[in-house]
């Protein structure tokens, strides 16, 4: 199958790497589901810049995956509308620094619910919708192997989301490859210090830090070239997962 025939929903595609995803599959002709959940104006602006590009291949959908019941809604209008869907991007995340002895079971619940549970759920809703050749890319962490001591509720829901990316390959093959991408300091948190970012470069063997591009180019690889590859994790991490 050509891309061009091909529909591709990424979750959190309003900004940073969903949108430099989302960028890079309508640029190969892919209709494309963005899914947003508080950044209207950026995702219907994204949504607007695609369709002038390719008239009626982009359409914006809101939606709270931390609310199985609007997966559900979501997953059936995107599947109506566009009448199929081939890949699945769990891009979306939260990513909150939570103090050990401060944590709640707030903190703990938003991030196994947003980084975990959702991508759990929108892959039982969207492989009905998916074609012999589908595709599920989860973005995990190489956080979720190396864990911060003081991101412990991120790191865990990152390390079950490579437990789930290996269980679905195994499910859903061979009809469907399910792979990861472990994204290292690619995009820093954006009130990072001058000082923070020098630590971090200095604490990744490429002594650099990366950028959205870096990860599209693993997108494109799975999408493009991947044909014979399932239940892989792939760092694009500087070298951080070895230093």
């Amino acid at each position: 199958m050509s891309q061009s025939t091909k529909t591709v929903l990424i979750t959190g595609a309003a900004r940073r790497i969903g949108r430099a995803i989302a960028l890079f599959c309508a640029g190969r002709g892919m209709k494309t589901a963005l899914h947003y959940r508080n950044s209207k104006k950026e995702a219907l602006e994204l949504a607007e810049k695609l369709n002038r590009i390719h008239p009626g291949t982009a359409r914006a959908f809101q939606s709270d995956l931390s609310d199985v019941s609007e997966i559900k809604k979501m997953v059936s209008k995107m599947g109506k509308h566009f009448g199929r869907i081939d890949i699945l991007i769990n891009n979306a995340s939260v990513y909150e620094k939570n103090q050990f002895g401060k944590t709640t079971l707030d903190d703990w619940e938003q991030h196994l619910n947003a980084n975990l549970r959702a991508p759990f759920f929108l892959s039982q809703e969207v492989v009905p919708w998916m074609k012999e050749g589908g595709q599920i890319i989860n973005i995990a962490d190489w956080a979720g192997i190396r864990p911060y001591a003081d991101f412990i509720p991120y790191c865990v829901s990152k390390a079950g989301l490579l437990c789930l990316n290996t269980a679905l390959a195994k499910a859903l093959a061979p009809k469907i490859r399910v792979n990861a991408i472990l994204p290292g300091p690619v995009l820093l948190p954006e009130k990072s210090t001058p000082h923070f970012k020098q630590a971090v470069i200095e604490a990744t063997p490429l002594k650099r830090t990366g950028t959205p591009q870096d990860i599209v180019s693993a997108v494109s690889f799975l999408i493009e070239s991947g044909s014979f590859i399932t239940g892989a994790q792939i760092p694009v991490d500087g070298g951080r997962l070895i230093s």
